[in-house]
């Protein structure tokens, strides 16, 4: 007979013996499982990252692209009077004369014109949007680059006015005794109408209204203690300023000093300068002042700005050039200050870049300051015009529209 011995222990041996293999097989398995994992995410991080480096280097590429040539496209041929102004709109051109004001996109093509009778012309743009009215007129044309969108009449006489990207017109009247601000829109529907008086306010010397045409800057002067006062009112038309007196939400005085100049930069934030100083302010409802910084000894020939910088225009007269540009982004931090040659220069701030120009000739700079491109223009220019693109753009000669591309 055979020994029978002791079976259980041996079959619970070989019993753990699978569950062991079995177990290593299941480890092997998950760990192959996370070593893939691991594989597939590390390539992916190097993916990325190499794809952001790529991106990266292409970005600087042509961020910090220096042009090499500049070759200029002849367009359509149009006849500018010397007293024909040329104004910049949305990557268009419109040309306003005494005699009415048309509206071309940048191959040259006519969109649209509108007869009137003016004797000084003047035109405000707000983003597509532009109005045109003269010294002490009585009317004001608003059109976007689609078409005229209605006119304003006026029963007073204008000394100033403004337009929002959405039409409304902000206007400053002269009464008998009194400067009336009057708000309308494109069709000339009064809006809303307050007005200032030289004894509380001092008179009014510029305006500007927001882009969403909530808000209303105008700066005043005027004599107080027997000395001059500057003061930057805002004033709020909407649900915040109904229930304060003349909408008026906030303002700041400036004793000492002439504040002739306000703008809106966006709906949040805006500025004024004086003749000492620079002013930043903040907020779409009740806009509170940001940032300052004095001007000491020096004259501000020229203010120029985009919906990000304002650059101020000083004489400089040196070895670093005739004159001096400081540039402030919308926060009020100085950020630039370079040097020029160019007599009687239009300033751009455009796509990062800085357009310094007259008729002859042109420079153009990065926000760091390094030249990327300076020519001289084949024919006189009336005025350049930036496009969508960094290196194209539009010329306005007296006898053409062209095209200036940079390589």
């Amino acid at each position: 007979m055979a020994e029978v011995r002791d079976f259980s222990t041996y079959a619970g041996k070989l019993n753990s013996r699978k569950k062991s293999g079995a177990s290593d097989r299941q480890t092997s398995y998950k760990e192959k499982i996370r070593s893939h994992k691991l594989k597939v995410f590390i390539r992916a991080v190097v993916l990325i990252v190499f794809c952001t480096v790529m991106i990266s280097v292409i970005y600087i590429s042509w961020r910090d692209k220096v042009y090499s040539e500049a070759i200029t496209v002849k367009g359509v041929p149009i006849s500018i009077e010397d007293d024909t102004k040329i104004v910049s709109l949305g990557g268009h051109m419109v040309r306003c004369s005494k005699d009415g004001v048309s509206c071309y996109d940048s191959s040259g093509k006519a969109l649209w014109t509108q007869p009137y009778q003016m004797q000084n012309p003047k035109a405000r743009t707000c983003a597509n949007t532009i109005a045109i009215g003269d010294d002490n007129g009585h009317e004001i044309y608003v059109g976007d680059i689609n078409g005229l969108l209605g006119k304003v009449d006026i029963n007073m006489p204008m000394r100033d006015f403004c337009v929002s990207s959405q039409g409304v017109v902000a206007a400053v009247l002269d009464g008998e005794d009194v400067a009336w601000i009057y708000l309308y829109s494109a069709q000339g529907e009064e809006l809303a109408r307050f007005r200032t008086t030289m004894k509380d306010y001092g008179y009014p010397q510029k305006i500007s209204i927001s882009p969403n045409g909530q808000l209303v800057c105008v700066s005043y002067l005027g004599p107080e203690d027997g000395n001059i006062i500057s003061k930057v009112a805002f004033y709020n038309f909407g649900d915040v300023g109904k229930n304060v007196e003349d909408n008026l939400v906030s303002s700041y005085n400036y004793n000492n000093s002439v504040a002739p100049f306000v703008q809106f930069f966006d709906s949040d934030r805006s500025f004024s300068v004086s003749n000492d100083k620079i002013m930043f302010y903040s907020g779409s409802q009740k806009p509170e002042k940001q940032a300052e910084e004095t001007i000491e000894n020096d004259e501000i020939r020229s203010v120029r700005y985009s919906d990000s910088y304002v650059g101020l225009v000083f004489a400089e007269g040196s070895d670093k050039g005739a004159y001096r540009l400081e540039v402030y982004n919308t926060a009020g931090n100085h950020v630039l200050t370079t040097y020029y040659d160019i007599d009687g220069a239009d300033i751009i701030f455009s796509n990062k870049q800085i357009v310094i120009y007259n008729q002859n000739d042109y420079l153009i700079k990065d926000m760091n300051g390094r030249v990327k491109y300076q020519g001289t223009f084949e024919e006189p220019v009336r005025t350049m015009i930036p496009t969508g693109s960094k290196s194209n753009f539009i010329l306005a000669t007296r006898e053409s529209i062209d095209t200036l591309v940079l390589k």
